[in-house]
């Protein structure tokens, strides 16, 4: 049996496969985030698939691992090394873990993502963002919502941006002229920069979505500053302008992030209709889906990263064009009137 941890850092990704007695099998390599088809083509080159290990702090890499046919399982802090304020551990740490016991983490299934096992606890924090969040929303800097007085909706992309798929998103949004929002993780937009700034171009918005799409809730302050600075710095060198949007991974913060949250010149976007287009669960139920839950002042959350996207990006036109037939006006959130 081989093992592989991947760790990530702010150049990409390191590969470490070892072998039963816990000994490195092959020289530890490197990719860049641009280069993760060739990162799933070296494991699936090994003499044996190994057994892939990734961080909760890695939520970049498992959608698009799994569909390529590769074991993928989650571990959590209690399991492993104190990690960097930015950075996980080390991709060698990573599989000498799960070595000595695979049954101590968490296999993934595609159609639960990068936090199976944890939909309580996802469902339960939902609330309590409510509940922490009250002051924030107040002040306009939290919302899931615009007003639901104005016939208006918008339509936000998370995980990219991922050629082909950003790319024929905005061949979409520009044909039919309609503006969206894309919470850009920082890891990609480092790597492919062009799409941010054809983004900005046509006149998108343009939010941050993390660095490596972490778990917040398990991040110490120091942690989650770098992993929303680094992100801002990667999209303001790519688009030419600072973003002030924020969508957390997940839709998920404890009380103590939203309060980190609130000390940054932040305003949090979550959503309202959400036809988990990631799961793949077919073209016509993507968009019949958001054409049943849009009302006004909705917030439609869509993925053009993660993986294969060609049904969201098949759902796209039925979606705007029916949108448009009960005459919804597209905007960006940061256009979206949250007053009644």
């Amino acid at each position: 049996m081989l093992y592989s941890g991947i760790g990530w850092s702010e150049t990409g990704f390191e590969v470490q496969v070892i072998d039963d007695q816990g000994e490195p099998a092959f020289p530890a390599e490197r990719f860049a985030p641009g280069r993760i088809r060739d990162l799933i083509a070296y494991l699936r080159g090994l003499p044996r698939t190994p057994v892939v290990v990734v961080e909760s702090t890695n939520g970049v890499l498992d959608g698009r691992l799994m569909a390529a046919g590769i074991e993928v399982h989650r571990a959590d802090p209690a399991v492993l090394p104190a990690r960097p304020v930015f950075g996980s551990v080390p991709a060698i740490d990573l599989a000498r873990v799960g070595r000595q016991n695979v049954r101590a983490l968490t296999k993934l299934e595609r159609a639960r993502g990068t936090q199976t096992g944890r939909e309580d606890e996802l469902e339960a924090g939902f609330a309590g963002n409510e509940a922490a969040a009250g002051e924030l929303a107040a002040q306009g800097r939290w919302f899931g919502h615009g007003s639901r007085e104005r016939h208006q909706v918008a339509l936000t992309f998370d995980d990219g941006p991922q050629p082909p798929y950003t790319d024929l998103v905005l061949d979409i949004l520009e044909r039919y002229g309609v503006p969206a929002t894309f919470f850009c993780v920082g890891t990609y937009a480092k790597a492919h920069p062009e799409s941010l700034a054809r983004m900005a171009e046509q006149g998108h918005a343009i939010g941050n979505h993390t660095w490596s799409h972490p778990f917040l809730p398990e991040l110490t302050r120091p942690q989650l500053i770098e992993q929303i600075e680094r992100t801002g710095d990667a999209i303001a060198e790519a688009s030419g302008s600072k973003t002030t949007l924020f969508r957390p991974p997940y839709g998920l913060c404890s009380p103590e992030v939203v309060g980190w949250l609130g000390e940054l010149d932040l305003t949090t976007v979550l959503w309202d209709v959400a036809p988990d287009d990631w799961m793949m669960p077919g073209t016509d139920f993507i968009s019949r889906l958001v054409l049943d839950g849009a009302r006004s002042g909705s917030v439609v959350l869509l993925h053009d990263s993660g993986g294969d996207r060609t049904q969201t990006v098949g759902a796209l036109p039925q979606m705007i064009e029916g949108l448009l037939a009960r005459e919804f006006r597209f905007v960006a959130v940061d256009d979206l009137s949250t007053a009644e």
